[in-house]
């Protein structure tokens, strides 16, 4: 499904604008009169999707070698709304999401540094690197849950 890093990073950043309109569409429908449930939920999703896109753009940070300012520019277009649709045309047309997966050892001295080994074993592997990053997500959003929503309750 996601052979390409490109594919993933366009599949979670449209994902991101989505739950934007969600999010969104639930802040004015609480304005309307309407259950405020409706923010919870679509916060809820908006928060999940929030994490996964931030997960999943150091995952492809660190896999197409970003600069760390490209990295950073990449993970905080999330934090504006539709901001990740603008940077995945970027990062596409710039060439930064150029390539497959590396899944093999070159003759680049970058390859033999131990997060390349370890990164190339996960991409071999691509069901526990995912099991991984959403237990990761799942703890950070467990945590961020407990620490209560953005600005407060009320």
């Amino acid at each position: 499904m996601f052979t390409a890093p490109a594919r993933l990073f366009r599949s979670l950043a449209i994902a991101e604008a989505i739950t934007w309109t969600l999010l969104i569409g639930a802040l004015i429908a609480r304005a309307s009169g309407i259950d405020p449930l409706v923010v919870t939920i679509a916060g809820g999703i908006h928060g999940f999707v929030f994490l996964s896109y931030g997960a999943m753009a150091i995952l492809v940070a660190i896999h197409q070698r970003w600069n760390p300012g490209v990295a950073i520019l990449a993970i905080a277009s999330a934090v504006i709304p539709y901001a990740t649709i603008p940077a995945e045309i970027w990062l596409h047309r710039s060439g930064r999401l150029a390539g497959s997966w590396r899944l093999v050892q070159t003759d680049d001295p970058r390859d033999a540094r131990w997060f390349d080994r370890l990164m190339r074993w996960f991409l071999h592997r691509p069901w526990v690197l995912a099991a991984l990053i959403l237990l990761a997500i799942v703890a950070l959003y467990a945590v961020l849950l407990v620490a209560g929503p953005p600005g407060g309750s009320r």
